[in-house]
């Protein structure tokens, strides 16, 4: 058989894999074929449809040892040239950090080769010339920096495999390999940056694991800022390290174990006893690890710092999903570039991380301000200073009741509309803030708080009967407890997986916290159904998804009106720099209620905080907004971008009708223009007609045609008796499918499973039924093209 006759695939089986094994390649170690899991596939939430998209799928990875790749291979049938697979291959190696890239058809392989130094970067080399796995590894090693003895023996290190079904992800595999390559080069000072749920923790054991086993490092510190972070370490993905491990408690150092892991508190403090660090000798450690090093380690004045100093000759690894980079506080200037970025955008792209839709109330009193009329006292009697108080102040310096009763209810209103069950966490000013709002939950949510007193619960640094709830809020088995009120707890090293709903009623103008809060939505748990999450924002915190440090480009939120200046006021709220608040013990992470005394002029004490009972709010104003394919907010109308996204596909109202008729299947199409950004749910409310055909709602909205509805459209093919040449069993299933077209939409009847379920398997198996229309998948894709043709003839 000639070769321009044989598959993709036969090419691959034929002479790719002979000419791979006769270069001394491992066929059962060394390389991979047809690797469609280095992605998951971006999830695409279209009203409450999720699917998920395509994955990535490479041809040949190729690894000098497990979990080491060093070239990929795109192959493509013999029709194509050798080198068009190319520019495919070139795009996955960029993704999979790869440094060798080769394309076939079969005859001979196009080789990329960025290690020449002169000369052209890409060569045509016949089946025979591929290079041997110590050939290419050699270049390998060289353009990574690693040729050195002890270099390529750190770089080598095996990773810890427990089960041959859990591997590192790709990016997992980057981070972890980047690490050890810049430690075997030297580098003293490494900072990795990984979206929140992407596995730092994972990814930072088995960096630990290999440096440990190539004795590059004998001894190591793990340092973390919260006690539960340091707790799910040690159960989780540390367990391995077995009686080779320790945390450190009370204050007590054991110099026989090899690995530690401790608080940054539990080791230090603003007194010279309270730093026992300082009984290990300055280098007694190989290697220090600095879990959400976007915190205090970030500051140079910082106690945490001091640690890091003082342990001066170790190396020091920071992990962080959000570095910080202000006037004050800076990661990159202590520990340098990141040697490796994988962001919370890259994260979605791939499947990993879910993606989110945001729901925007403003409520009039946070939009307009609230001032008090003259004299005006508060619950307690007390007079309230006659100025204008804004969002800034409510739930600080004023509390209106009615306002924290408002978000209760329309938190209360979406759980009721959706689950309400769903895992939900409230992000509140302070403690305070967080036990008022516990209050109004459960008042908003009689039958489900006496249900179980646990429906809502405060878990807070300061209150003990919720923080043990935690472990029972993270673990997607355990029903209760559903809504967490917090402050700042929750904000960080919370791995709730099946967290559905975060409502921001705290104000937030630091970006790192803001990453962090989005960060516990972010987790995937397909077994729970948890695959989106949705952000609830009653202080317009999400303007933070416009600022440039947000992942991806920046998305543009502000839209003047009138007189309203070009450029958006400058409104953030500062951060506070300080690392502890009242040093916090080994067990919390140092909230504290916020209710400041001042004292008045006749010297007694005077609240700084009213509260006010009887002040109506209102929601003034509801926007929901929606992630574009391109993974930015969209910032228009939803019928404009879908017309925009429509017209791109299709430049006239002929050439959609002219695709639509032709197409094999509707299907393709309406998934097509899904993933290019039409939210056809959406749409079809937008439009506020129900049971619109996407036929109908893309003529509609793109090309200004009055819009059917499906019941219309099958009710008068019906009338029309176009079906007459059918009797008996025959009518009755095409009447049943026009009836499943008006309930589902053409997708529903285009698959013959079908025929499979009520009421069509009443009337006889798939083969009996398709022997009714000329027989098989083919005499019932016939029908429906029939039924498509008159359906959308008008």
């Amino acid at each position: 058989m000639s070769k321009k006759n044989l598959t993709e695939r036969d090419i691959c089986t034929k002479y790719i894999t002979p000419a791979l094994i006769e270069s001394g390649w491992n066929l059962h170690s060394q390389f991979r074929e047809e690797v469609t899991f280095f992605t998951n596939g971006r999830i695409y939430v279209h009203g409450k449809m999720v699917r998920r998209g395509e994955q990535k799928r490479a041809d040949y990875i190729l690894y000098y040892k497990p979990n080491i790749p060093i070239a990929i291979i795109e192959a493509k049938d013999n029709k194509h040239s050798i080198g068009d697979g190319m520019q495919q291959g070139l795009s996955y190696a960029e993704i999979l950090d790869i440094p060798f890239v080769y394309s076939t058809n079969g005859e001979g392989f196009l080789e990329h080769d960025p290690t020449l130094t002169h000369g052209a970067l890409e060569k045509e080399i016949t089946l025979g010339d591929f290079p041997s796995p110590d050939e290419l590894w050699q270049r390998y090693k060289k353009y990574r920096g690693i040729e050195e003895d002890e270099a390529e023996k750190v770089a080598l290190s095996p990773y810890y495999i427990d089960d041959p079904k859990r591997e590192p992800r790709y990016y997992q595999k980057n981070a972890i390999n980047r690490t050890i390559e810049a430690i075997a080069k030297g580098q003293k000072r490494i900072l990795l940056v990984m979206a929140t749920g992407t596995g730092k923790t994972y990814t930072a054991f088995q960096i630990i694991y290999r440096l440990y086993k190539s004795r590059k490092a004998k001894r190591i510190l793990f340092l973390a800022d919260r006690n539960i972070l340091v707790d799910q370490t040690k159960i989780g993905d540390f367990k391995h390290f077995g009686d080779k491990m320790t945390k450190v408690t009370n204050r007590t150092i054991d110099k026989s174990f090899e690995i530690y892991l401790s608080l940054y508190q539990a080791i230090t403090g603003n007194s010279e006893e309270k730093k026992i660090f300082k009984e290990f000798s300055r280098d007694f450690f190989d290697l220090i690890v600095i879990d959400e090093a976007h915190r205090g380690s970030a500051a140079e004045d910082s106690q945490w710092r001091e640690i890091l100093e003082y342990f001066d000759s170790a190396v020091q690894i920071g992990l962080t999903a959000t570095p910080k980079e202000t006037k004050y506080v800076s990661n990159i200037s202590y520990f340098g570039e990141p040697v490796y970025t994988y962001s919370l955008k890259q994260g979605i792209d791939d499947g990993f991380l879910a993606p989110y839709k945001v729901i925007r109330l403003s409520l009039d009193k946070d939009v307009e301000g609230w001032r008090p009329y003259n004299g005006q006292t508060d619950d307690k009697g007390e007079e309230i200073e006659d100025r204008e108080y804004n969002t800034k102040d409510f739930d600080k310096n004023l509390i209106l009741t009615q306002r924290t009763n408002l978000v209760a209810k329309k938190v209360t209103e979406y759980l009721n509309e959706n689950d309400p069950y769903m895992k939900s966490i409230v992000f509140c000013v302070d403690i305070d803030h967080a036990e008022r709002m516990r209050q109004a939950l459960v008042n908003a949510n009689p039958a489900m708080a006496k249900e179980s007193r646990k429906y809502v619960m405060r878990i807070t640094g300061d209150n003990e009967e919720g923080k043990k709830e935690l472990d029972n809020f993270i673990d997607p088995e355990s029903t209760y407890p559903v809504i967490a009120t917090t402050s700042k707890l929750m904000t960080t090293g919370v791995d709730a997986q099946t967290t559905g709903l975060i409502v921001l009623d705290s104000n937030i103008g630091s970006m790192t916290e803001f990453k962090q809060i989005i960060g516990r939505g972010t987790r995937i748990n397909e077994t729970y159904g948890k695959l989106y999450f949705t952000i609830m924002d009653f202080r317009n915190v999400t303007r933070l998804f416009a600022d440039p440090d947000f992942d991806g480009d920046p998305v543009q939120i502000y839209e003047p009106k009138g007189d309203d200046p070009i450029t958006p006021p400058e409104d953030e709220i500062p951060e506070e720099f300080s690392d502890t608040v009242n040093e916090p013990t080994d067990e919390s992470y140092g909230e504290t209620p916020d209710v400041s005394i001042t004292d008045g002029e006749d010297g007694t004490s005077k609240p700084t905080r009213h509260i006010v009972s009887g002040v109506k709010v209102k929601v003034l104003n509801k926007r929901v907004q929606y992630i574009g394919a391109d993974g930015k907010l969209i910032t228009e109308s939803l019928v404009d971008y879908s017309r925009k996204n429509i017209k791109k596909a299709y430049a006239s109202l002929d050439e959609f009708l002219q695709e639509w008729s032709t197409a094999e299947q509707k299907e393709a199409i309406i998934k097509a223009l899904s993933d290019q950004g039409v939210f056809f749910d959406e749409l079809e409310s937008e439009v506020g007609k129900e049971g619109l055909d996407p036929f109908d709602l893309i003529c509609h909205i793109a090309f200004d045609r009055p819009a059917l509805t499906r019941a219309e459209r099958a009710g008068k093919l019906k009338k029309n008796n176009y079906f007459e040449k059918y009797t008996g069993i025959a009518k009755e299933v095409i009447n049943a499918l026009l009836d499943k077209y008006t309930e589902s939409g053409i997708e529903s009847i285009e698959d013959i499973s079908v025929l499979k379920v009520p009421p069509f398997n009443e009337y006889g198996t798939i083969k009996e039924l398709t022997k009714l229309f000329g027989g098989g998948r083919t005499g019932y894709q016939s029908l429906i093209k029939e039924i498509e043709q008159h359906l959308y003839a008008s």
